[in-house]
Protein backbone atom coordinates (compact mmCIF):
# COMPACT_ATOMS: atom_id res chain seq x y z
CA UNK A 1 0.00 0.00 0.00
CA UNK A 2 1.59 3.20 -0.97
CA UNK A 3 1.75 6.03 1.23
CA UNK A 4 0.58 9.39 0.04
CA UNK A 5 1.57 12.79 1.75
CA UNK A 6 -0.66 15.36 3.04
CA UNK A 7 0.41 19.21 2.58
CA UNK A 8 -1.66 20.74 5.61
CA UNK A 9 -1.89 24.64 5.96
CA UNK A 10 -1.78 25.47 9.92
CA UNK A 11 -4.35 28.76 10.12
CA UNK A 12 -4.27 28.69 13.87
CA UNK A 13 -6.10 27.87 17.41
CA UNK A 14 -5.27 24.61 16.10
CA UNK A 15 -7.07 24.39 12.80
CA UNK A 16 -5.98 23.26 9.22
CA UNK A 17 -7.37 23.33 5.85
CA UNK A 18 -5.15 20.47 3.18
CA UNK A 19 -3.47 22.66 0.44
CA UNK A 20 -5.03 20.25 -2.20
CA UNK A 21 -8.13 20.79 -1.57
CA UNK A 22 -7.81 24.95 -1.40
CA UNK A 23 -9.30 26.35 -4.77
CA UNK A 24 -9.47 29.72 -3.38
CA UNK A 25 -8.15 32.31 -1.71
CA UNK A 26 -9.83 35.67 -1.28
CA UNK A 27 -10.80 38.87 1.00
CA UNK A 28 -14.09 39.23 3.15
CA UNK A 29 -14.98 42.25 2.13
CA UNK A 30 -16.59 42.03 -1.61
CA UNK A 31 -20.42 41.38 -1.48
CA UNK A 32 -19.73 38.33 -4.20
CA UNK A 33 -17.77 37.04 -0.93
CA UNK A 34 -20.56 37.45 1.26
CA UNK A 35 -23.29 36.21 -0.82
CA UNK A 36 -20.91 32.91 -0.83
CA UNK A 37 -20.51 33.32 2.84
CA UNK A 38 -24.18 33.19 3.54
CA UNK A 39 -25.31 30.39 1.12
CA UNK A 40 -22.30 28.00 2.44
CA UNK A 41 -24.02 28.93 6.12
CA UNK A 42 -27.51 27.83 4.55
CA UNK A 43 -26.19 24.50 3.17
CA UNK A 44 -24.10 24.08 6.03
CA UNK A 45 -20.94 24.54 4.42
CA UNK A 46 -19.55 27.07 6.27
CA UNK A 47 -16.22 26.43 8.12
CA UNK A 48 -15.62 29.29 10.89
CA UNK A 49 -11.74 28.99 11.60
CA UNK A 50 -11.35 32.01 13.57
CA UNK A 51 -12.04 31.45 16.99
CA UNK A 52 -13.73 34.29 17.40
CA UNK A 53 -11.81 36.47 16.09
CA UNK A 54 -11.99 38.77 12.93
CA UNK A 55 -12.01 37.40 9.49
CA UNK A 56 -9.75 38.69 7.27
CA UNK A 57 -9.64 35.77 4.38
CA UNK A 58 -11.88 33.25 2.89
CA UNK A 59 -10.86 30.10 1.66
CA UNK A 60 -12.60 27.86 -0.70
CA UNK A 61 -12.42 24.41 -1.22
CA UNK A 62 -13.36 21.60 -3.60
CA UNK A 63 -16.10 20.38 -2.09
CA UNK A 64 -17.64 24.02 -1.64
CA UNK A 65 -16.92 24.23 1.78
CA UNK A 66 -16.11 27.86 2.64
CA UNK A 67 -13.48 28.27 5.50
CA UNK A 68 -13.81 31.71 7.46
CA UNK A 69 -9.51 32.31 8.61
CA UNK A 70 -8.57 35.14 10.68
CA UNK A 71 -5.31 34.78 8.59
CA UNK A 72 -4.49 37.67 5.93
CA UNK A 73 -4.62 35.31 2.12
CA UNK A 74 -0.73 36.56 1.53
CA UNK A 75 -0.27 34.92 5.54
CA UNK A 76 -2.13 31.61 3.95
CA UNK A 77 -0.15 31.75 0.53
CA UNK A 78 2.88 32.04 2.25
CA UNK A 79 2.14 28.88 4.70
CA UNK A 80 0.98 27.02 0.78
CA UNK A 81 5.03 27.83 -0.15
CA UNK A 82 3.73 29.97 -2.76
CA UNK A 83 5.89 33.78 -3.34
CA UNK A 84 4.11 36.73 -2.65
CA UNK A 85 1.42 37.44 -4.85
CA UNK A 86 1.29 34.12 -6.57
CA UNK A 87 -1.48 31.78 -6.97
CA UNK A 88 -0.94 28.58 -5.47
Amino acid sequence: MAERSVHVIPLGYDNAVIAERIVAIVQPLANPVRRLKDEARRHNKLIDATNGHRTRSVIVTDSDHVVLSSLEPRRVLQRLGAPDGAQP
